[in-house]
């Protein structure tokens, strides 16, 4: 899935370069709007007690995107199981990539802050996109 993305100011430092923690949000709202093209929001999952968190996460830094680019999100699911995803995310500014991600997310019961399985009907809808 593809994710656009505009830098702002309030993304960057004051030379207009997008600092290096920003870069989890970017991939943070392609992964959240991954979930919604498969008609699961955030907030009905809150609702449920039931969320996805980052269990751990690297990032490669290889180019700086700077204020006013266009960029695009590239997010695919490489692996499930049954209570986490593996994404791999990639940061593209037209043909350069300017930072990959492998993002380890867990299902957690909110309650609890456990670990639970994936509900199937999630399950079912990611693994229809995923690439594994």
């Amino acid at each position: 899935m593809q994710f656009p993305i505009r830098v702002y100011y309030e993304d960057t430092d004051a030379g207009g370069v997008v600092y290096h923690a920003q870069y989890l949000n970017f991939f943070e709202r392609a992964r959240t709007e991954l979930l919604r093209t498969l008609s699961f929001s955030q907030q009905r999952l809150l609702s449920k007690k039931i969320a996805f968190v980052v269990k751990k996460i690297e990032i490669d830094y290889k180019l700086a995107a700077h204020l006013d680019d266009m960029l695009i999100v590239e997010t695919e699911i490489v692996k499930l199981k049954k209570a986490s995803i593996i994404f791999r995310q990639k940061l593209w500014r037209d043909e350069e990539c300017l930072n990959e991600a492998t993002v380890v997310v867990a299902c957690v019961n909110l309650e609890k802050m456990k670990p639970i399985v994936i509900p199937d009907v999630i399950l079912i809808q990611l693994q229809a996109v995923g690439s594994f």
